[in-house]
């Protein structure tokens, strides 16, 4: 039996939410004297170096031709963001059905591209590395993480829709549990937009000499160990029981953001302003036109509110009651505020849940509008219309949170669970048991 330390390669997809999410994850296992690596989008460079990690770069696409990897990798976020939004966001007002042909399956086709691209250099990373297990927090298969000869372990950090089953609504639908009178059309939408597209991914993913995929399916699950994180407070465990292979996180939350120290207008706040945090992510908040909408709702209520200004904080202006900056440690933040406004991803939806805080969410794209449907059908917020809310609406969802003192204490009954289950431990409790597993079998 080996003791020595464990090698343990993360494969995070390039989003803010998956990589914080095995961040977590990551530092225990580091503080615990194991070899932590990600294989890094390149646009992390030296970001996860500086938490103690070993970073493998990785491009998921050719550099701009006149520019190489680098420069590329360093463009700047804002203009990126700009143009995306320009480009995309009129999809966000579409019913979610109607997102599957013109967001949902594009999104798919650039992750597949990606995959396809770094396939080589992930082979390379995986042949230096030499680790005792992988572990992949991704929507798409990359063969290099299933080839190897270390296993792999599994993560979903998006909604747990994500694993599908006859007794939950359809992923990316934003359907109610308590109807399923539009699954079906929805599932059959989902096969038509992304059929053609699966049956050459599986293709490649053959040829490249892993596994065929699941029937509709862009990613597979381990064979001995997958990870999700989500609570069981607000999981779909009945409706969608999970094999043994699966163990639920309840949360992920990092030690690892730097300490912040709330601005003199939050702390002399005046009696009775409550403290909202706004936070659309950095595609959201990218938006520029919602957020001065979203400004200028609560900047006429008595409430103070620190906001995650984004890529384009220097596009509009706060309003008096408010504070905020480009980034922010959220973490640190969530814990002393009353309500949380958010656009439905997963880490914050967890890390509210696991602060205990109500939530009003105004979801975007993806796995959003499931996190928008489950808080409200629990209770443990308001989803509202995000570019249909009226300002009645918003202060409405607002007052009936703040003022809803059984919420509060039942929230705060949740928090002491969740924290107490130790998500991070958990998900390094399987990782470790895997890699361990390996490295005394060899």
């Amino acid at each position: 039996m080996t003791d020595r330390p464990l090698t343990i390669l993360f494969w995070p997809e390039s989003a803010y939410g998956p990589t914080n999410q095995c961040v977590g994850i990551g530092k225990v296992l580091l503080d615990r004297g194991h070899r932590v690596v990600f294989a890094a989008e390149s646009s992390w460079k030296s970001k996860l170096e500086a938490l103690g990690f070993e970073e493998e770069l990785v491009d998921l696409a050719a550099p701009p031709e006149g520019t190489d990897a680098e420069d590329a990798a360093e463009e700047d976020a804002g203009a990126f963001w700009k143009e995306f939004i320009k480009e995309t966001a009129p999809e966000f007002r579409k019913p979610t059905i109607e997102q599957l042909s013109t967001f949902i399956q594009p999104t798919f086709q650039a992750l597949i591209d990606g995959a396809v691209y770094c396939e080589p250099r992930l082979r390379e990373i995986v042949e230096k590395v030499k680790p005792d297990v992988i572990v992949e927090d991704n929507v798409v298969c990359f063969p290099a993480t299933v080839t190897a000869d270390a296993p792999f372990v599994r993560i979903v950090s998006c909604n747990p829709l994500e694993m599908k089953g006859p007794g939950v609504a359809p992923t990316f639908s934003g359907y109610p549990q308590a109807d399923s009178s539009g699954w079906d059309e929805f599932r059959v939408a989902f096969a038509a937009a992304t059929g053609e597209m699966w049956n050459t991914f599986n293709d490649f993913v053959v040829a490249s000499g892993a596994p065929a995929l699941p029937e509709g399916e862009f990613i597979h699950t381990s064979d001995v160990a997958n990870l999700y994180v989500y609570p069981v407070e607000a999981d779909y465990v009945a409706e969608r029981p999970l094999d043994p292979t699966w163990t639920r996180m309840d949360s992920s939350v990092r030690s690892t953001d730097e300490p912040y120290e709330m601005p003199a207008k939050v702390t002399d706040r005046p009696e009775g302003s409550a403290l909202i945090y706004l936070s659309l992510g950095s595609l959201g908040s990218a938006d520029v036109d919602l957020m001065k909408r979203l400004i200028d709702v609560l900047g006429r209520t008595p409430h103070t509110c620190i906001v995650s200004k984004g890529p384009q904080h220097t596009e509009y202006e706060l309003a008096d009651n408010m504070v905020g900056e480009e980034f922010l440690p959220q973490i640190e933040i969530i814990p002393e505020v009353d309500v949380v406004i958010t656009h439905g991803g997963n880490n914050t939806i967890t890390e509210a849940l696991h602060f205990g805080k109500p939530m009003i969410v105004l979801p975007l794209f993806w796995d959003q509008y499931d996190n928008a449907q489950r808080m409200d059908e629990l209770g443990f917020g308001k989803r509202l219309a995000t570019y249909a809310f009226t300002d009645e609406e918003m202060v409405a969802a607002l007052d009936s949170l703040l003022a809803d003192s059984d919420l509060h204490a039942r929230m705060a009954a949740n928090a002491a669970a969740i924290q107490a289950r130790k998500g991070t431990e958990v998900g390094a409790d399987v990782i470790e048991k895997v890699a361990r597993d390996y490295a005394n079998s060899k």
